[in-house]
């Protein structure tokens, strides 16, 4: 719960994620206490039984944190390619850029408004049929699959901020041209306003396609998560 997204985000009090993480254990419990309960016998096995959930808990906690990384990097490229970085920089809890933390929010709050908080109480009880409590967790079979999902999510930012990466370059090249063209033409006063403008009028226009994609690659982890898709 402490790397759930939006639930376990360091920007809500501690009381209410406290509350949430009560409210999760008591709609997952009747779901796994059968299976559970005839583990917890003795103090070696409750001890044991705490450290395989403690690192089956984390591995699922990060992997779903990564696709909030991967709009933060997002936002981070965006921002780079675009001259954004400095002139909107935005002061979050995690420090970045204003077009990371415009995605973050955005992508939190269409997240929950599709009922990820469903999602995520299927997701945790699916997820003791792969990796059941008590139970030794292969730690190839887990790096394979904390690899795949860190690659993921980076080739998922990438792809991301590929708009504003792609008219960066454009951006880059026409002041070239037009450099050569009139060198007595001050272009940096021309071109600042234009990239400013044109990152601000392509966040506009592209952030609906960008959170979609983002929202049905999260939709496809939550249920199939373990899966060879991803």
């Amino acid at each position: 719960m402490a790397t759930m997204p939006a639930f376990g985000e360091r920007m809500m009090p501690q009381r209410i994620r406290l509350v949430i993480s009560l409210a999760f254990a008591a709609i997952i419990a009747p779901a796994i206490l059968p299976d559970i309960l005839p583990l917890a016998g003795g103090l070696i096995n409750v001890a044991m039984l705490s450290g395989t959930e403690i690192v089956a808990g984390l591995a699922i906690g990060l992997s779903l944190r990564l696709f909030i990384i991967a709009l933060q990097t997002a936002g981070a490229i965006a921002a780079a390619s675009t001259s954004l970085s400095q002139i909107l920089g935005g002061a979050a809890v995690d420090p970045q850029p204003a077009i990371g933390h415009i995605l973050v929010v955005a992508g939190l709050a269409i997240a929950v408004t599709a009922g990820l908080h469903v999602q995520i109480a299927q997701f945790l009880i699916f997820s003791y049929e792969i990796l059941p409590a008590g139970g030794g967790i292969a730690a190839a079979d887990l790096a394979q699959w904390g690899t795949g999902r860190v690659a993921q999510a980076f080739q998922m930012a990438f792809a991301i901020a590929a708009p504003f990466v792609i008219a960066a370059m454009i951006y880059n090249i026409a002041l070239g041209a037009i450099n050569r063209a009139m060198p007595q033409l001050l272009v940096s006063f021309v071109g600042a306003p234009a990239i400013t403008f044109g990152g601000i009028a392509l966040l506009f226009l592209a952030a609906p396609i960008m959170l979609a994609k983002w929202l049905d690659v999260l939709h496809r982890f939550l249920a199939n998560p373990f899966g060879a898709g991803g």
